[in-house]
């Protein structure tokens, strides 16, 4: 009788299991179909207002910023390239504009690197892009620049936005590391106009002599950030730091 009983029991138990494990099946089929339904109305709603914006997405670079942010908090990436965007990229053309965009900042950068030594300023890498675009390309922001910037690291070649101690952001378009000490120098470079000696670093910054010299010798001779002025009117040697002085092109 016990036995009975025990087995019984046993089986009922296993019936209940049974049944738990099928009602939970059915449950988790009904959440991701019903989470399918709601992907499907979201994208259908996302996909109709990015065709009746597109053109302002493109052009207003506000309302190109607003977009983006939207997107990205929900984890959208709407610039993505056709093979990560899909329908996505085709649909709004931001991935042929971004390309593009892409391409046109590699330019700049190519044709001031032998002024410069590979590290444009951001404001002058946004001001020579724009004239490249000329007015029929459309106004285009800091926000814009790095968001292309980041689609050129699968190429390798260095091309990365460096934040300066100020505030400020430069664009390297070479494969090298900035230090600590060359940071330094180029924030000084900028309030500077693009002259550095090293009388400027041992007072505003407290450095040895030798730990200025070295700085600056580096960025001349190892790096080619700098050129040197052996005829400076007040020390008589001094370095100008080309991605720090200002260009009329």
């Amino acid at each position: 009788m016990r036995r009975g009983v025990g087995l019984a029991a046993f089986d009922r138990q296993e019936q209940s299991k049974r049944s738990f494990a099928e009602l939970s099946t059915q449950l988790s089929q009904s959440q991701v179909d019903h989470l399918h339904a709601q992907l499907n109305q979201f994208r259908t709603s996302l996909a109709h207002f990015a065709t009746t914006h597109r053109d302002s997405i493109r052009r207003d670079p506000a309302f190109r910023h607003a977009f983006q942010q939207m997107c990205s908090s929900i984890g959208v990436d709407p610039l993505a390239g056709p093979r990560k965007g899909g329908w996505w990229a085709e649909m709004l053309g931001l991935g042929d504009w971004q390309y593009e965009l892409g391409v046109q900042i590699v330019d700049v950068c190519v044709s001031t690197r032998e002024r410069n030594g590979g590290l444009i300023e951001m404001e002058e890498l946004l001001r020579l892009v724009a004239k490249l675009r000329g007015v029929s390309g459309g106004e285009i922001t800091e926000d814009d620049i790095v968001r292309s910037i980041k689609t050129l690291q699968p190429l390798g070649v260095g091309y990365q936005v460096v934040s300066l101690a100020d505030g400020r952001r430069m664009v390297r378009s070479v494969v090298k590391e900035l230090d600590e000490d060359q940071a330094v120098v180029l924030a000084i470079a900028q309030q500077e106009g693009g002259r550095v000696v090293e009388d400027i670093l041992v007072s505003r910054k407290g450095w040895t002599r030798g730990r200025a010299r070295a700085a600056l010798e580096n960025m001349l001779l190892r790096d080619g950030l700098c050129w040197l002025d052996e005829q400076d009117e007040e020390c008589g040697k001094a370095y100008w730091v080309s991605s720090a002085m200002k260009w009329d092109v």
